[in-house]
C-alpha cells in the first residue's frame, strides 16, 4: 500500500511550508487527486490518521477533492470524460488521445496558523 508513504510525503511537504510561512500548526490541507492517478482514495482516508500522527498535520482537516478524468481526441478534435487510460474516444473510438486532467497528486492550500 503505498498511500502511507504518499501521506508521509504529503507531511514532510506541509512540514517544510509552515517552516517557510513561520506559522504554528496547519489547520486544514486541501488536496486534488485525479481519477486516473493511481492512488486509492479510500486507502489514503484509511492510512492517513496513523500516517500523520505527532506530525504538523496531526490536527489538521483533510479536504480531498476528487479530479475527474478528461482527454482530448487528436483524430476528432473532442473532448471526453475518461475512466481508465485505455479507454477510446467515444465518438471515433481511436485511441489517439491526450489526457488533459485526472492524473495529478497535488495539494491545493495549506491553512496555517
Amino acid at each position: 500500500m503505498h498511500e502511507f508513504s504518499i501521506a508521509r510525503n504529503i507531511t514532510n511537504i506541509a512540514e517544510d511550508e509552515l517552516r517557510k510561512a513561520n506559522a504554528n500548526s496547519v489547520e486544514k490541507i486541501e488536496l486534488e487527486i485525479g481519477e486516473l492517478s493511481g492512488i486509492e482514495i479510500e486507502s489514503l482516508e484509511f492510512v492517513w490518521e496513523a500516517a500523520i500522527r505527532d506530525s504538523v498535520l496531526d490536527n489538521a482537516e483533510l479536504i480531498i477533492n476528487r479530479i475527474k478524468a478528461k482527454a482530448h481526441c487528436n483524430d476528432c478534435d473532442k473532448e471526453f470524460g475518461i475512466k481508465q487510460l485505455f479507454d477510446a474516444c467515444p465518438i471515433c473510438r481511436n485511441h489517439n488521445f491526450d489526457i488533459l486532467c485526472g492524473k495529478e497528486l497535488k495539494i491545493k492550500s495549506l491553512t496555517v496558523n
